[in-house]
């Protein structure tokens, strides 16, 4: 799989910086409750540096501007946070933008025209954008199609590796699903007629840039929520400390020696028990999700997507690309009758010699791996270039049979007829060799051996294909097809089921493929013989039982269903109206990568619950560290809460600060990576999250603030 490289510079550091003081802007804050206030404190703290003795404060103009300067560096850092990633956000886009480029195109003036009769009479050469939305450019091997379309006649090999990262060429063809074209790429060989369907500036590429710089915008309904929780906590804990300073003047008014609470101990009381850490990561935390989506080669349309991602209770899968390779191969050679296997492996060779489909080229694979090193001289099929099939097929058994191409020419190859539904060779001897569907074999043959329905009746319930093979119309075996299953989907569809999401498959394939293969990957449920239209009525029976779903697809007939699902992971090489439906886009057109969607939605949200339980427990620390150390002298009962033992009440509140401002940066590269996530079941990752973040959060704190106090000590600070 290729990912989008992103790298960010010395140049965008300082950018980062620059951003972050800009983010100060209270008009820009105020949108982050928690910061906001900080913001405030900060500007009280900056008064009462000016104006030591207002409100009664005692401090020293030394005091107050170290707790300003550490108020200050928390939001600065915080926005930090969020403008680095940000620019990581930006990196991406420009790394898109970079793929732009200025093309002409030749737009057809008679549209009618057949695509090998197109004559330089028939088009005008144009910049591409005076290209507009419906004209038809016809586009020549060698040439970048200049705006993204669809293919509305022939078929062409095209480079798309601009976009995706792949080397591999793609087919484009017109008619089915694989019709759509994107703007920047290049026609490797033959020619295509392209129906334009984008306007200048409105292209693929265009709106994936356009998402990507607007993903540091939008915020998820979780967010919001998490948010709106955020902005409670900080008006509790505001009015909560409002009181103290009229219960601080209570208690001066009987107890000597206590002069009350400062205001600028106040504010810093305030800002160490507001969930400052997460009201800080927030935002990167969600820009973060965003990018480590988009580096997946796969175009998230909005946050929710990924956060609904996360959440997902069932996901459909289709079997052909998803589950299975969606390529038949050889997987062995059934004799039948009295014919050897010896007979049916050279027959089988033989007719696939020139067979230049996967399954031919299979037949040829499996035929030599059965015979030990490959002894054709002749032959077309070129073993070396059967990369994924033939070299995932093991020989299931030794066969003594010499295989050669002796006698064997490609123009006696017939090739594959709709009509007769087989292929085959007519050899120099007048030997004829058929193999295909095994009625249609079974109708051409004069001799067929009576277990042959019962042989290719075992194969399908086995979830394989049978094909009949003849020589001279007598059916002498079948060779069995199988769709290979993907490297390593069953341990994937078992991580996917451990993060308590159910898997269903929904194929066209018959009843007895799709319970072989769902068996073989261990999917919870599947629906065979499924017409398109029945997959949105699946989506919205779930839907119905209060269950988010996701699904993949990639033509015109997916899109209902990709609309409708929560998660729509469309592919890039389908349909443009798929690609509209989904709510995301896979540029590498691998349906099974919305099962790396989901883990990437699952990590989001488990790094935001982990850095808030984090949060959550800096405060409760911090409680105990500052609280006692400010009232101790008014309410000695409090000194047993005094853990720590910190030398003063002004080294308690500015070790306090200090940890404060610096665990945000120390804490930035976990919120943009992502906490490492296992499938596991709510309980386990609950108990996990506990007690890995939540015990972090309540003893780091501690740690930390008494070897800054013990630093004060040892440099008399506040002495």
């Amino acid at each position: 799989m290729a990912e989008i490289t992103v790298t960010i510079d010395t140049e965008q550091q300082k950018q980062a910086i620059s951003d972050s003081f800009a983010k100060v802007d209270p008009r820009y804050l105020v949108k982050n409750p928690v910061l906001f206030v900080v913001e405030l404190g900060t500007i009280i703290g900056l008064v009462m540096t000016i104006a030591p003795g207002l409100f009664g404060a005692s401090g020293s103009r030394v005091y107050y501007a170290v707790i300003t300067v550490l108020l200050g560096f928390t939001v600065i850092f915080a926005n930090y946070a969020e403008a680095y990633a940000e620019l990581e956000g930006e990196a991406q886009a420009d790394s898109l933008r970079a793929l732009q480029t200025e093309t002409e195109g030749k737009r057809l003036e008679n549209e009618d025209v057949d695509i090998e009769d197109v004559t330089e009479d028939d088009y005008e050469v144009v910049a591409s954008d005076e290209i507009e939305q419906d004209d038809i450019v016809f586009v020549d091997e060698g040439e970048i199609i200049p705006r993204d379309g669809t293919v509305v006649e022939g078929s062409a090999s095209v480079d798309e590796s601009a976009i995706t990262g792949e080397s591999e060429p793609v087919i484009r063809q017109s008619g089915g699903d694989r019709t759509s074209v994107v703007g920047g790429t290049e026609v490797l060989s033959d020619r295509i007629k392209v129906e334009v369907t984008s306007e200048e500036g409105e292209s693929f590429l265009d709106q994936m840039i356009g998402l990507v710089e607007d993903a540091q915008r939008q915020k998820t309904p979780n967010e919001i929520a998490m948010t709106i929780l955020l902005s409670g906590l900080t008006l509790v804990f505001v009015v909560a400390v409002a009181t103290m300073f009229f219960f601080g003047e209570y208690l001066a008014s009987f107890t000597s020696g206590f002069a009350g609470l400062d205001v600028a101990e106040l504010v810093a009381l305030l800002v160490a028990l507001m969930p400052t850490t997460i009201g800080a990561l927030l935002a990167a935390i969600r820009v973060a999700g965003m990018t480590r989506v988009t580096r997946r080669n796969v175009i998230a349309k909005s946050g929710r997507a990924v956060e609904a991602a996360g959440d997902l209770d069932a996901l459909i899968l289709d079997k052909t690309g998803t589950i299975t390779t969606g390529e038949r191969v050889a997987q062995d050679f059934h004799p039948l009758g009295d014919a050897d296997d010896a007979g049916v492996v050279r027959a089988s060779y033989q007719s696939s010699l020139y067979d230049e489909t996967t399954e031919g080229r299979s037949v040829v694979k499996l035929a030599e791996k059965m015979n030990g090193e490959s002894q054709a001289d002749g032959g077309q099929s070129g073993s070396e270039e059967l990369d994924e099939p033939g070299d995932s097929v093991d020989a299931p058994r030794d066969v003594s049979v010499t295989l050669d191409a002796e006698g064997l020419s490609e123009s006696n190859f017939v090739p594959f007829s709709a009509e007769t539904r087989m292929s085959g060779i007519d050899l120099s001897d007048g030997t004829e060799i058929r193999k295909g569907a095994v009625d249609a074999v079974e109708e051409y043959a004069t001799s067929v051996p009576g277990k042959l329905r019962q042989k290719s009746n075992e194969i399908s319930e086995s979830g394989g294909t049978p094909l009949a093979i003849a020589v001279d119309k007598q059916v002498v075996g079948i060779i069995e097809l199988q769709d290979e299953l993907k490297p390593g989907i069953a341990a994937r569809i078992a991580e996917i089921q451990k993060m308590g999401v159910e898997t269903i498959m929904a194929t066209g394939d018959n009843q007895r493929t799709a319970r072989w293969v769902a068996d073989q990957v261990g999917i919870d449920e599947f629906h065979a013989e499924f017409d398109p239209e029945e997959k949105i009525e699946l989506v919205e029976d779930i839907q119905d039982d209060g269950k988010l779903v996701g699904m993949t697809g990639d033509g015109t007939n997916d899109a209902p269903a990709l609309a409708k699902a929560d998660v729509g992971l469309a592919m890039n090489a389908g349909t443009n109206a798929a690609k509209e439906a989904g709510n995301m886009v896979d540029l590498d057109s691998n349906p099974s990568k919305i099962i790396e969607v989901v883990g990437i939605g699952k990590q989001l949200l488990m790094t935001r619950g982990s850095l808030t339980t984090f949060s959550v427990a800096n405060d409760v620390a911090k409680y105990f560290v500052l609280l006692p150390a400010i009232l101790a002298a008014a309410i000695p009962g409090l000194a047993a809460m005094d853990i720590l033992n910190l030398s003063t009440p002004a080294s308690a509140v500015t070790a306090t600060l200090v940890y404060n401002a610096f665990i945000i940066p120390l804490l930035i590269p976990l919120a943009l990576r992502g906490v490492d996530y296992e499938a596991q079941s709510g309980a386990q990752l609950l108990r996990k999250n506990l007690i890995v973040y939540g015990g972090g959060g309540l003893i780091a704190p501690f740690i930390f603030i008494k070897a800054i106090d013990m630093l004060f000590v040892a440099l008399g600070v506040f002495q």
